[in-house]
Order: C-alpha cells, then sequence, then structure tokens
C-alpha cells in the first residue's frame, strides 16, 4: 500500500506504473513468507491457501490497473498545463 501511494504522488504515469509493479513484487514476496510460515508449521494450510487467494487476487487487481494505465492517455497532474507552467 505505501508503494502505491508513494507513486500515486509523484503525479506522473509512468513513475505510478513503477510503483505498482514493486506492489506486485511485494505480493509476490508475502506469498514466499506464507510459504515459510506454514513449513514452519506456523499456520494450516486453510489459512495459507485463504491468505494466497488474496494475494493472487491483490495481485490481479494490481495487474489489471497497470494495463489500464499502459492504455491511457492521460499521463498525470504534472504533465497537466496550465497558464502558470507554459507547458502546452
Amino acid at each position: 500500500m505505501d508503494n502505491i501511494a508513494e507513486g500515486f504522488d509523484r503525479d506522473g504515469n509512468s513513475e505510478f506504473h513503477n510503483f505498482l509493479s514493486y506492489s506486485k513484487g511485494s505480493c509476490s514476496e508475502l506469498k514466499s513468507q506464507t510459504y515459510r510460515a506454514f513449513d514452519k508449521g506456523l499456520i494450516s494450510v486453510e489459512v495459507l491457501e485463504q491468505i494466497q487467494s488474496r494475494i493472487e487476487i491483490t495481485t490481479n487487481k494490481i495487474g489489471a490497473f497497470m494495463f489500464y494505465l499502459r492504455k491511457s492517455n492521460f499521463r498525470g497532474q504534472k504533465f497537466k498545463w496550465t497558464p502558470n507552467n507554459n507547458k502546452p
């Protein structure tokens, strides 16, 4: 969540896309950690499957959002023209 917030506040789609990619990587890290917790007997197979299902859903949502940003014509607020920044 922190990666997504940081990327969003950078006001550009390419940077936001980058931070969404980091967030997907964090999902993979969490998935790896759940395997280790299961292997150490800290969680049951049912809990492992529940958590991994949620991770998969989150990963897919982030991926869909990344796809949307790649196809969007909107580049971000910092590229938005205003009379004060004189950018066409």
